[in-house]
């Protein structure tokens, strides 16, 4: 069977890999993620991803399995996405020090016409950061394609002071509850 996932994401390439899945094809969504007001978090990321894998499908075998996720941050019931520059970065974590927030990820599993789409919230709890580490930190680039203006796996690990939840969601692709979709399409 075709599997195909639906993201650019070096990182959801590898935890993908993480799964067990090593023949798959990665074809990126096309277009603008739309949004749509008034919807929950869990809500929100789980449209977004199911957008994601129905563009993709488009250009797939009708019996593809199309794999896709989105990762939101949200604090205080805001979506904190890519920053748009090193000043927003650097507002997103000091907006961010010292508070817990949580870490979305809509994850969609299309096949034909049925799709199954989840949600899976993980709660971050961020140490007090100095304006001199924020600034360090955005200076290193790494913030700058991240939700929340943040890697969890890289530099930006050393201001979690703990995370309640899936780590590998706060990554972008949580692969235990992935692996289970997976495991109800027959896939591993």
């Amino acid at each position: 069977m075709r599997t195909v996932l639906a993201s650019g994401s070096r990182r959801r390439r590898e935890l993908l890999s993480m799964v067990g899945l090593v023949d798959f094809e990665v074809i990126p969504a096309e277009g603008e993620e739309v949004m749509m007001p008034g919807l929950t978090p869990e809500q929100t990321v789980c449209s977004i991803a199911r957008q994601k894998a129905k563009n993709v499908s488009l250009r797939c075998d009708p019996d593809a399995l199309v794999i896709a996720a989105d990762t939101l941050v949200y604090l205080d019931g805001r979506p904190l996405g890519k920053p748009d520059g090193p000043e927003d970065a650097a507002a997103m974590l000091r907006q961010l020090s010292g508070r817990r927030h949580e870490v979305y990820t809509g994850l969609t599993v299309l096949r034909g016409n049925t799709d199954a789409t989840e949600a899976v919230r993980t709660d971050v709890y961020f140490r007090r950061m100095t304006d001199e580490e924020i600034d360090a930190y955005v200076g290193t680039g790494e913030p700058m394609d991240k939700a929340g203006a943040y890697a969890a796996q890289g530099r930006g690990s050393i201001f979690i002071e703990r995370i309640e939840g899936e780590f590998f969601n706060v990554m972008g692709l949580p692969i235990c509850r992935l692996s289970l979709m997976l495991k109800e399409n027959g896939v591993i």
